[in-house]
């Protein structure tokens, strides 16, 4: 009796086939056709987006991050529809310095982006105001400035003060191009040189700093604006956050580049966020040009004069009051 008190029972063991969630899927052809691209990430909040939305939205997410657009979505969003005849397009670099690996990437970029290079420019009318634009595209070898955008910032620059009109430059660069070595170094000269003789001729230049604004962009033309414009949130400094910490040994303030930081400290104007950013462009160039009919593209947009509406209302408001 004792012989079988620690005698171990038999028992059948079967394995337990869990499924897979694709295998629970079906064939190839019954699984969800989602065409790609329809829903984006957002790197701050997390949230799914519908991408649709989110391009209404000016590719602003609800938590307030700014996704980056192209050149040609930034051009949809300021001008006036129909207005723009873009310069220069076709315009591109020989690769001075036959960089090893540059045509071949040059050309992939050009083919994924769509642009020739990273910068479009061209002219029409915000608010009924014509203007010359530039828009860079970050897109495009980190919106570096070469050859090309230096060129074409010049002509654009050139072009507008021979016709007498405004420049309105939206940056986003990483700096100089360094597939192109001291030829793109010699760009920030070339195109300070241009702006500083389209200021001569009395003529304004608002820039309009975007996420990132760096380098050789920023010690040139994107801070010689009379008017400096930022987005909410946008990095704009010289060299990044982390070589300064490095060089100078020291923890940066919270904000530092920053355009929150730079307008708190006179480097930056205004801060205006991308949906109010046509009509606060449309505003100035109305106030720099409102008595003067040949800047619109239309008369019937020259405007009235705002100050003398405004005296005048505050005429009758006090004539009113008065006992």
């Amino acid at each position: 009796m004792n012989k079988n008190l620690f005698r171990t029972k038999k028992y059948a063991t079967s394995k337990i086939y869990r499924s897979r969630p694709q295998d629970r899927l079906g064939p190839e052809e019954e699984k969800p056709n989602v065409p790609q691209g329809i829903m984006t990430k957002c790197p701050a909040c997390g949230n799914i987006i519908y991408t649709k939305l989110l391009l209404k939205n000016m590719k602003i997410c609800e938590c307030g991050y700014y996704f980056k657009v192209s050149a040609y979505e930034r051009l949809a969003m300021v001008m006036d529809e129909d207005t723009f005849v873009e310069t220069d397009q076709q315009l591109t670099t020989r690769d001075p310095l036959n960089f090893p690996g540059y045509a071949d990437k040059l050309v992939k970029t050009q083919n994924a982006t769509g642009l020739v290079d990273g910068l479009v420019t061209g002219k029409g009318s915000i608010c009924g105001i014509t203007v010359y634009i530039g828009v860079m595209d970050a897109a495009f070898f980190m919106g570096s400035m070469g050859t090309v955008i230096g060129e074409k910032l010049t002509r654009l620059f050139e072009r507008a003060t021979k016709e007498k009109l405004p420049v309105i430059i939206f940056t986003a660069s990483g700096g100089a191009r360094m597939q192109e070595g001291i030829f793109s170094l010699m760009q920030m000269a070339k195109v300070s040189g241009a702006a500083s003789r389209h200021s001569e001729a009395g003529l304004l230049y608002i820039t309009v700093l975007t996420d990132p604004t760096t380098g050789g962009v920023t010690a040139s033309f994107a801070m010689l604006g009379d008017i400096i414009l930022a987005e909410p949130g946008a990095l704009i400094g010289f060299a990044g956050p982390r070589v300064i910490e490095q060089t100078i040994g020291q923890k940066l303030p919270e904000g530092f580049q920053r355009s929150e930081f730079l307008l708190e400290h006179g480097f930056v104007d205004m801060i205006v966020t991308r949906d109010k950013m046509r009509e606060t462009l449309g505003a100035l160039l109305k106030l720099h040009y409102k008595e003067n009919p040949r800047y619109f593209a239309n008369p019937a947009d020259k405007p009235s004069n705002i100050i003398e509406e405004n005296t005048e209302n505050t005429n009758d408001n006090s004539e009113t009051d008065k006992p």
